[in-house]
């Protein structure tokens, strides 16, 4: 039986990756066939709501004891704590798993493939990625990564045409049982409810992010309306109005009619919804008439999957103008209720403005996101009106045949069972595995001879893997910057040189240490530490010193950190307990000393190298005993 580590959003989680981790995992659980162990992104490490999923589960938000670790070793690390960085290495060797998943952004995943685990398990990603140019990150971990797969083709084709054949398209799963069309006595019901009768209702269901083109859309429905007067038109923005696009100042300022725009409200305290024009949040429910309860609907008080799909059923068409998605799953839950969707063609809104998938296409022009330099999609609202209208003037029997078979084109692509294969035919041709679980990587080697290698690319290519243990390729961020610094005039000599030197500094980098594996278990509550890295001259006034410290505290024990080249100069001194090896948790007194629910491991912690004007060094615990009388 395969034990397989899936590593995505929480699957209680209300996203696309948590739904789609609660559908993958119940469905692979239901074989029977594997070892399912969730590795939950957001939840604390011994969380107790992971602990009630029917497989294993858990958190990989580290402890605070693990934080003030991994702060010291990298301040910038909280960045990615969030996508599990901190305790990735933890539980792959907790778990020891035959297969390793990660579902997320691909900067989430960032330095995984140049672990020791990467290429001794079966590692897979399965990604998001949206614009083009595709992500330098995506780029750099393409040779590394040996099952890489995409949410969408447009990233499949593109990687392919660089050359990574090892790049496919695995589609995000949906649960297709809970959106599906209504009987057209209950659809009628709904617009008779909502006061929507006769009217030719366009909807958007979207978190009011940026990205989402309301104002194009705004404009295009503008157009369709005066031109279709007797289309009675309306347009249903199913998202929170609090964030992102200022809906009622683009009404203003575009001069629509804001009965015209309805939307769902939420309430809070009896869970009932209901569909109307936007007048402000916080207003009063009419079914249950608490006071300020009603707000459009958002992540945190949001309508159910059977509401939401009564909500697709108040739909006629669906319009879904973005500038760039990964894979936009509203599309899929439109198709599925037999909406004709109208979609922007471009990042994965490729796959679902096709004829096949029952979608419309939307014309675009292109620009550019600043910074990133990405082509991002601006939708045309002309090509809006004009798809609207077409949809508007097509004959009930083809809509209801174009619907069919945008319900069936989402069941064969996007289905629970249908991906849940495809996914058990990838680990169930993935080999057995035979690894130790070891952690250490390889050292860099800065004694490497400057290579007579004549091809730029592979010249840089060959200084990394065998200089600094890393496998790159021509496409690779910073082989294309070092080949544009020979190509303006840098010589290889001088390449070749700052790359011993970076190999030179990352061996030279005190090396990481788990106090908790080198402290001894009997003495919690009697320690003290002294912290002095270097230099040798420190090291020995800090050994005449310590006799004295021993004597002020004759039941603690003394544990000396230093550069381990340091320790024979005080590893005699019958006073100190034991010498271990610095490194950069050491300075960080919070994680010496304790704070929060982090108990600490010392009761006491000197850094006699620090000044109180760069680190924060006495605390203490309030445990300080002085030598010599105030009075």
């Amino acid at each position: 039986m395969k034990k397989i580590l899936f590593h995505s959003n929480f699957s209680r989680a209300f996203t696309g990756f948590g739904k789609n981790t609660k559908n993958i995992l119940q469905y692979l659980f239901s074989t029977g066939k594997y070892e399912i162990i969730e590795a939950a992104n957001g939840m604390p490490f011994e969380s107790p709501e992971t602990k009630r999923q029917p497989w294993k589960c858990y958190g990989t938000l580290p402890t605070q004891q693990k934080l003030e670790q991994l702060k010291s070793e990298d301040p910038n690390i909280e960045k990615s704590l969030g996508y599990g960085a901190g305790m990735i290495d933890e539980l792959i060797s907790l778990v020891k798993p035959d297969i390793y998943v990660g579902v997320e952004d691909i900067w989430g995943m960032n330095g995984y493939w140049d672990k020791p685990w990467w290429n001794k398990i079966n590692s897979m990603v399965w990604t998001t990625l949206d614009s083009l140019p595709i992500l330098p990150d995506a780029i750099n971990a393409a040779p590394k990564i040996k099952n890489y797969y995409v949410w969408a083709s447009f990233a499949e084709r593109a990687l392919n045409g660089m050359g990574y054949s090892n790049v496919k398209t695995l589609r995000g799963s949906l649960d297709v049982s809970k959106f599906f069309k209504l009987e057209n006595s209950q659809r009628t019901s709904l617009k008779e409810k909502f006061n929507l009768s006769d009217s030719f209702v366009v909807g958007f269901v979207f978190r009011n992010q940026l990205r989402k083109s309301v104002p194009n859309l705004l404009d295009g429905f503008n157009s369709f309306r005066i031109r279709n007067p007797k289309a009675n038109a309306k347009l249903l923005l199913h998202t929170h109005w609090s964030e992102g696009w200022d809906i009622p100042r683009l009404l203003r300022e575009k001069d629509i009619p804001k009965e015209l725009i309805y939307t769902t409200y939420f309430c809070s305290a009896c869970n009932n919804y209901e569909v109307k024009p936007f007048t402000k949040q916080g207003v009063a429910c009419k079914y249950c008439g608490t006071n300020n309860s009603q707000n459009t609907t958002n992540v945190s008080a949001g309508v159910s999957d059977s509401q939401l799909n009564e909500i697709y059923n108040l739909m006629d068409v669906y319009c879904h103008p973005f500038t760039s998605g990964g894979q936009e799953i509203p599309i899929q839950e439109a198709k599925l209720t037999e909406l004709i969707t109208l979609v922007t063609n471009y990042s994965c809104g490729e796959d679902s403005c096709t004829s096949e998938s029952g979608g419309l296409s939307l014309d675009w022009v292109e620009y550019r996101e600043p910074g990133t330099q990405f082509i991002k999609a601006s939708t045309l609202p002309e090509s809006i009106c004009e798809k609207l209208t077409e949809v508007f003037f097509t004959h009930p029997d083809k809509i209801k045949k174009i619907g069919e078979k945008a319900r069936q084109w989402v069941i064969d692509n996007f289905s629970i069972q249908v991906i849940g294969k495809q996914l058990e035919d990838i680990f169930d041709g993935m080999p057995d595995i035979d690894y130790d679980f070891s952690t250490k990587s390889e050292d860099p080697n800065p004694n490497y001879p400057l290579p007579q290698i004549e091809n730029n690319e592979d010249f840089i290519v060959d200084l990394y893997k065998n200089i600094l243990k890393q496998n790159i390729d021509k496409n690779h961020t910073e082989c294309i910057e070092f080949c544009n610094h020979l190509k303006n005039g840098a010589s290889k000599e001088e390449i070749h040189k700052h790359i011993v030197n970076n190999a030179i500094n990352k061996l030279n980098k005190p090396k990481s240490i788990d106090l908790s594996e080198l402290l001894d278990k009997d003495d919690e509550g009697k320690r003290i530490a002294v912290v002095i890295p270097q230099s040798g001259g420190d090291v020995l006034m800090v050994n005449a010193l310590m006799e004295n410290l021993k004597t002020l505290y004759p039941e603690y024990n003394i544990y000396l950190f230093t550069d381990p080249k340091f320790a024979d100069l005080i590893s005699d001194n019958k006073a100190v307990h034991k010498v271990l090896p610095f490194s950069p948790v050491c300075e960080n007194l919070l994680a010496l000393e304790g704070r929060a629910s982090h108990k600490g491991f010392f009761e006491i912690a000197f850094l006699p190298h620090a000044t109180t004007q760069k680190f924060f060094a006495y605390q203490h615990n309030g445990k300080d005993r002085l030598q010599f009388s105030l009075t």
